[in-house]
């Protein structure tokens, strides 16, 4: 399935789904694109998946009804992710165009540094 990185997500986490064809923001050249147009170029270019952790995304853009899937991850630090692949696997797997859906693959929660 052609599934499409925002720039926020864990580049790490394409080597884990190598049944998809992933790409990226810097692979597909698409630095400093503003939502709106970088949703018409996911469109353009036919890709059955957008995978994002911009939370915000679904408030400020009109998402459902699109001819892709959103994937928004609950966390996007590659060490809170990584034992989630096999749930984000699956959620692109059952994807569904049109819809967008909040995938849970854990929550950062920052570290307290010593001095405080």
């Amino acid at each position: 399935m052609k599934v499409f990185f925002d720039e926020d997500v864990p580049r790490k986490l394409a080597r884990s789904l190598p049944q998809h064809e992933i790409h990226t923001v810097v692979s597909m050249q698409w630095g400093g694109i503003k939502n709106g147009a970088l949703l018409k170029l996911i469109e353009r270019e036919a890709f059955k998946v957008f995978l994002t952790g911009d939370k915000n995304m679904e408030n400020q853009q009109q998402l459902q009804g699109r001819p892709f899937a959103v994937l928004v991850m609950s966390a996007i630090n590659w060490p809170v992710v990584r034992p989630h692949v096999h749930i984000i696997a699956a959620a692109i797997d059952e994807a569904q165009p049109g819809t967008v859906r909040t995938v849970d693959c854990g929550v950062f929660v920052a570290r307290r540094r010593a001095s405080e």
